[in-house]
C-alpha cells in the first residue's frame, strides 16, 4: 500500500506575475495583528500588513510566498500583501525562472 499523493494539476498552472512595483518575498515571521516580516526578493525584510479589503479572504502562513507591494513612504521598511501564492503557484514559478528566492 502506498502513500496517498495528491493529483498533478492537469494542464497549466496559471500564475499571477509581479507588475511594476510589485515584489516577491517569503513570510519569515507572525508578528500579530495581521502583520508579518516578509524577505523580499530586493534583499530588505519589510513589516507586512494585509489591507482590510483582502484581509478575509487569505490566509497567510509562516513559510508563504507573497507578492507585496511597498508604501510610497518607509517603502524600505514597510508594505502591503497584495497576493499570496499557494504551493503549486510557487512551483511554477520558480520552474519559469521568476523566483530567485
Amino acid at each position: 500500500m502506498s502513500a496517498y499523493r495528491p493529483p498533478e494539476p492537469a494542464g497549466p498552472v496559471r500564475v499571477r506575475l509581479p507588475r511594476p512595483g510589485e515584489i516577491v518575498g517569503v513570510v519569515t515571521e507572525l508578528v500579530g495583528g495581521a502583520r508579518m516580516r516578509v524577505q523580499c526578493e530586493d534583499g530588505k525584510d519589510r513589516l507586512a500588513r494585509v489591507p482590510g479589503k483582502i484581509r478575509r479572504r487569505i490566509w497567510v502562513r509562516s513559510g508563504d510566498y507573497v507578492l507585496i507591494k511597498p508604501w510610497s513612504v518607509e517603502g524600505d521598511e514597510k508594505c502591503d500583501i497584495v497576493f499570496r501564492y499557494t504551493k503549486v503557484q510557487s512551483d511554477a514559478l520558480r520552474a519559469k525562472g521568476h523566483l530567485k528566492m
